[in-house]
């Protein structure tokens, strides 16, 4: 890798060390992005394809040496080993070498794939247990049923590009939970592409280079990189068909299996296929009420979704960043969002936030706008008086490119066939943690309270505005800091339920003990992210708590 990126010019580099090796630099985080929008970033996966071109090379160059095929099937172990540990012995790289030399050896089709995994459990016992292994070994199985003999090269890709995109699609939507159509066709183009054309040529590359340095070919990658982006700005975003929970999957995975074997059968192929359709739009559009308190670290996230659709999300969380970083630490960092709230939202299916509501400009609360909304349509932003007083808050607003709407007191949002209430701030602030606005709603007759970063003095002036308040639910305020949820507050609220979102073993100690002693003086049932991982109220009448540890 130090070789390439040393004698090779970007982004040819960035292709070698992908193609040949299975390696992208985080240079390569644009093109990477552009090329997962595109649903062809798996071209850049080690494979079959690879496999196919460096052990068919190899057996080529020996036949014509004059060795017989025996001596040449023994020294292909070695050399299969050689490969399989500069690629970093991954799963579906020792797959794709298992199956080209039991072919050679004359087992073909299913019989080839079973061997295949027998030997894979001695070899790598915990291969089905990663994203790349299940793929991987899926890819081979639809393969193996992919009748393409009798037509020529491009029908056969074509064909075998389309059963692989809609036959792993399930296990797509498991792992990554979208899919974008237009993949099935650039897969077919890409592949060709990347098969016989950039491997060879970045193959030879790299075996002359000690002789010569090959940059011209550089040009070839600039206008490749060119083309993507260009594609990237006319395709649209991929459909966001959400995570299918286990019994749907296996549903699904049954249902192509008899698509498969009714696929002659017009009208058994049709009624398939509508259940099929069912059950996709099912898990895009769960019959269900949520309220999740998203695990989003030091942070808050908060998403609402009703049974009709309407989302709302309040922040969407952040990294909070001590000193200015090195350079080498901004390359490494991804988002929280990236990692947290953003898989999760795909998850359930959405593709729209409806109103997303920032509470006030603390980074553990705003610090991921950018990334959210480049991932989804938000349709309005809600925000305080207080909180447009900071510039870079309202810098960070325009690059957002979405309506704007300053929230008073008053104001209603409605979700869940009810609304949700903005309560505070009474009066125009910095944008700070007194300046959070608080939220109340009741839903399926549970009283819901959002309290921001509010502190001790909020909290007294909240109270004043409202001494009637009472809350089933709620929020705890700046993430269990003891300077929120005084004794006086929570008292007057009464809560039976306490929801306090912090990171685990963060550098403030949130939640303090002196929070979570009140609320356990008062008898509120504490839920905490840092222990329990998210939170999510669940239901279509009544409320049901669900947490990722129990």
């Amino acid at each position: 890798m130090v070789y390439i990126a040393s004698n090779f010019p970007t982004p040819m580099s960035h292709y070698m060390t992908g193609l040949l090796f299975g390696y992208l630099d985080k240079d390569f985080s644009e093109m990477n992005s552009l090329y997962s929008s595109l649903g062809i970033i798996h071209l850049f996966a080690l494979s079959g394809m690879q496999v196919g071109f460096f052990i068919n090379a190899f057996r080529y160059l020996l036949l014509r040496f004059g060795l017989q095929k025996e001596w040449v099937d023994i020294l292909q172990l070695p050399f299969s080993v050689l490969y399989a540990g500069l690629t970093g012995f991954s799963p579906s790289v020792i797959r794709a070498l298992l199956q080209k030399h039991f072919g050679n050896r004359g087992v073909s089709g299913l019989d080839n794939l079973g061997v295949t995994i027998l030997v894979s459990f001695f070899l790598m016992p915990h291969f089905l247990l990663h994203a790349g292994g299940v793929l991987s070994f899926s890819y081979a199985f639809i393969l193996s049923f992919v009748k393409c003999d009798q037509v020529n090269i491009l029908k056969r890709k074509m064909l075998e590009s389309t059963s692989i995109s809609l036959g792993i699609l399930p296990l797509l939507t498991w792992y990554f939970s979208v899919f974008q159509p237009v993949s099935i066709l650039l897969t077919f183009l890409f592949s060709f592409l990347f098969d016989r054309i950039l491997l060879p040529l970045l193959s030879l590359a790299f075996l002359i280079s000690p002789v010569w340095r090959s940059e011209g070919f550089n040009s070839l990658f600039i206008f490749l990189e060119s083309f993507i982006r260009w594609l990237g700005s006319w395709v649209n975003s991929p459909i966001v068909f959400g995570r299918p929970n286990l019994v749907t999957l296996l549903a699904l995975l049954v249902f192509l299996g008899l698509l498969y074997d009714f696929r002659r059968n017009l009208k058994g192929a049709l009624i398939i296929g509508a259940c099929i359709f069912l059950l996709f739009f099912q898990t895009k559009f769960p019959l269900t009420n949520e309220i999740t308190v998203v695990d989003v670290g030091q942070g808050d996230s908060i998403f609402l979704r009703d049974m009709k659709g309407q989302t709302i999300l309040i922040d969407v969380g952040g990294r909070v960043n001590f000193g200015k970083p090195s350079p080498w630490q901004k390359k490494q960092t991804v988002s929280n969002a990236e990692r947290t709230l953003i898989p999760y939202l795909q998850s359930r299916g959405v593709e729209t936030i409806d109103t997303l509501i920032l509470t006030h400009t603390d980074t553990d609360h705003i610090g991921d706008m950018l990334e959210v909304a480049k991932r989804f349509k938000i349709k309005k932003v809600l925000v305080s008086a207080g909180s447009l007083t900071v510039a870079s808050f309202v810098q960070k607003l325009k690059r957002m490119n979405a309506p704007i709407q300053v929230a008073e007191v008053g104001d209603r949002l409605p979700i869940f066939d009810a609304h949700l209430h903005v309560l505070y701030p009474i009066e125009t602030g910095d944008g700070g943690n007194d300046d959070s606005l608080v939220l109340y709603g009741e839903f399926l007759k549970t009283s819901f309270l959002f309290t921001g970063d509010l502190e001790a003095n909020g909290e007294e002036k909240l109270l004043e505005s409202y001494p009637n308040l009472r809350a089933d639910v709620v929020k705890v305020g700046h993430h269990g800091s003891k300077g929120s949820s005084t004794d006086a507050f929570i008292a007057q609220l009464s809560p039976k339920v306490a929801l306090i979102s912090a990171g685990k073993n963060n550098r403030y100690q949130h939640p303090h003990q002196e929070v979570v002693a009140i609320l356990k003086q008062y008898g509120s049932r504490i839920y905490r992210t840092d222990q329990q991982g998210a939170i999510r109220f669940k239901g279509q009448n009544r409320w049901k708590v669900e947490t990722v540890k129990p």
